[in-house]
């Protein structure tokens, strides 16, 4: 049995993850949603990291996801547990030194135009969730966007990248090329737009559980 840690995207909580979760312990794991504390705007991704940690307290085996922006707290966690597995779910993946704001820049985002959020996030994603993570949704007022990544470097542990064709946020061309250059490993493709926990939850944890058997 493994424990998976499920880390949330920027202005969302450990809900977004709850149907990922509910797979994963059909499928015999353990799963930690936490909240990491993005309204306290003295926070910082140290402040993330030991909020995970705490969430995890003594398991074992553990495979650390990070959604979007949970990508820059991932990486930490990993290397401050010694994690069987990291892998970046549509994620943000950070280079030493480098501020979350200079992220978008660096890898060449470009913003799609003329979409609603729903059309840009969530456009497969059933109506009552969609409605449930508006409610549920955050504001990221926390102090780790100008904050340089203080990881010396990605962790040295087994490391994968999900991302979804139909994401209207973060193309798959982007991720693609974002995994190239800064894991240097090929992104593995599921459907679904960029909150596909929600929209195809089923296919995201079985395809997080199959990473156990691969390495």
């Amino acid at each position: 049995m493994a424990t998976f840690a499920l880390i949330h995207g920027g202005g969302g909580s450990g809900w977004d993850w709850h149907l990922v979760a509910a797979r994963l312990r059909e499928l015999g794991h353990e799963a930690v949603t936490p909240d990491l504390p993005i309204e306290d705007p003295r926070a910082t991704l140290r402040d993330f990291t030991d909020t995970v940690v705490a969430a995890l307290g003594a398991a074992q085996d553990v495979v650390v996801v990070g959604h979007s922006y949970g990508g820059f707290t991932a990486p930490l966690v990993a290397e401050r547990i010694g994690a069987r597995l990291l892998v970046f779910v549509a994620g943000m993946v950070p280079a030493p030194g480098e501020p979350p704001r200079d992220w978008w820049g660096n890898v060449g985002f470009s913003s799609p135009e003329g979409l609603s959020p729903v059309e840009q996030f969530q456009h497969d994603v059933p109506a009552d969730l969609v409605e449930e993570g508006a409610r549920r949704g955050r504001e990221q007022a926390s102090a780790e966007y100008a904050e340089p990544w203080p990881g010396a470097a990605l962790p040295d542990v087994p490391t994968r990248a999900l991302l979804f064709r139909d994401d209207r946020f973060f193309s798959a061309d982007l991720q693609r090329r974002v995994a190239r250059e800064r894991l240097g490993i090929v992104a593995d493709e599921l459907d679904g737009s960029h909150v596909a926990l929600l929209s195809r939850p089923n296919e995201v944890a079985e395809r997080l559980v199959s990473y156990l058997s691969q390495g």
